[in-house]
């Protein structure tokens, strides 16, 4: 049964080479305002979270692409003046002034001002609180996420998302992983076994579907993140995982392999009823709703290598998506866009690069949005402004973030071992 499940992982990515993890692309921007940050907190937290959380605010500042940050670690009592001269710099616009206060029932609270420095005016005024201190880094991702809002630009609130991803342990072995964007936090949630294919089954990521190799079959589970109740949804041999959801969440993409080789099925969550939607004499894989879930792409090898094609659901013709490159191997859609990872010619290094693509079913669009190294695995944010992917190189990895309204992508290294499929 294993043999089966990485035979067909295996035919789209052992091809994959190596890269670097850089910045590809720098958009050049109108002048943006500088922000400093100003730790209030008393000497009694600890030395260790109050660094971490600096790091944190850093980051998630700097993946937003709005401000000019000043990284200077800056201190201030809380009632410490709100204008320029005193302890702020004279080029600074903005402060970001907070006090970190850890509980005696693990939780931590952050007191925030955002302060205006050239007219000594308060912003905002706000707090926050988690109720378990190893979910820090959601604290300092939903600061952030406030400070975006109350600066009017546009919101980030991807940042709060947890990602999910199913992670090699051992030959035979893998964990399910809930994280932050960064991989600050990270919590196993499924272990013990054969457990891959992670799939969230709402926006809201109250649960998800994941496959689990039983020995004999394979096992589609959805699982509560609250309760962790298990309910199992449908069974098999051969291939078996959930691709997608439906906006809805009433149906599943699934690829199967009842025939030997693998197609796409949509799954009726209500009236369990299954619908074949592809029928080749080949692989088809990795289904995603588009268009209004009127249509579904998938990644096939029907031109003798692997490639984006599409079909709508009530029609028996498939389209060739991408004309380009000889191994388009993976894809993820928000409503008519379509971001997948591409082969490109061979570095001056000798290395294959993977590069990540944007496409749209509705005109001949395409944008490059790597330029070097492996990029693999992209998947939208649920605002669609932002794609989540791995680049692997020189025995590392990271996990990056393309921002697509200003052009710009973000690498975060990965410390977990070999990820085999994410979703977020």
């Amino acid at each position: 049964m294993k043999k089966v499940i990485f035979a067909v992982i295996f035919s789209f990515t052992s091809l994959f080479a190596i890269g670097d993890a850089t910045i590809e692309i720098v958009k050049t921007m109108d002048k943006l305002p500088v922000i400093q940050l100003q730790d209030a907190s008393s000497s009694g937290v600890s030395s260790l979270l109050r660094n971490n959380i600096f790091k944190l605010f850093i980051a998630d500042l700097k993946i937003t692409t709005y401000y000019n940050i000043n990284e200077d670690y800056g201190v201030s009592s809380w009632e410490g003046s709100n204008r320029v001269g005193y302890g702020i710099d004279v080029k600074t616009d903005l402060v970001l002034r907070y006090k970190i206060t850890e509980e005696l029932d693990d939780s931590i609270t952050a007191n925030t001002k955002l302060i205006n420095t050239r007219s000594g005016s308060i912003i905002s005024e706000r707090s926050f609180k988690i109720s378990k201190a190893s979910h820090y880094p959601f604290l300092a991702h939903s600061v952030i996420m406030s400070v975006v809002k109350d600066t009017k630009q546009e919101p980030v609130d991807w940042m709060g998302k947890y990602i999910i991803f199913s992670k090699q342990t051992s030959p035979g072995e893998s964990e399910i992983i809930i994280a932050d964007y960064t991989l600050t936090f990270q919590q196993t949630i499924v272990k013990g076994g054969l457990n891959i294919f992670p799939k969230w089954a709402d926006r809201e990521q109250n649960s998800f579907y994941y496959t689990a190799d039983e020995g004999k079959k394979l096992i589609v589970y959805k699982v509560s993140i609250m309760s962790g109740q298990r309910e199992e949804i449908i069974s098999g041999n051969g291939m078996l995982t959930v691709s997608d959801v439906s906006d809805d969440g009433n149906r599943l993409l699934l690829t199967m392999s009842p025939d030997d080789q693998a197609d796409i099925f949509m799954y009726d969550i209500r009236s369990k009823y299954l619908t074949r939607i592809t029928n080749y004499r080949g692989i088809d894989v990795s289904g995603s709703f588009v268009d209004d879930d009127t249509r579904v792409v998938f990644v096939s090898d029907r031109l003798g290598y692997p490639n984006i094609f599409s079909k709508a659901l009530k029609e028996d013709r498939v389209e060739q998506m991408v004309y380009r490159g000889k191994n388009n191997s993976s894809a993820s859609t928000y409503k008519h866009y379509i971001v997948y990872s591409g082969r490109d010619k061979s570095s001056e290094f000798g290395q294959q690069v993977f590069n990540l693509y944007l496409i749209s079913t509705r005109t001949d669009f395409i944008r490059q949005l790597t330029a070097t190294g492996e990029n693999l695995f992209p998947r939208f944010s649920h605002d669609g402004g932002s794609v989540l992917f791995i680049k692997n190189y020189t025995n590392e990895s990271a996990l990056g973030i393309v921002r697509l309204s200003v052009n710009k992508s973000f690498h975060f290294p990965i410390h977990v071992g070999k990820i085999q499929s994410l979703d977020w």
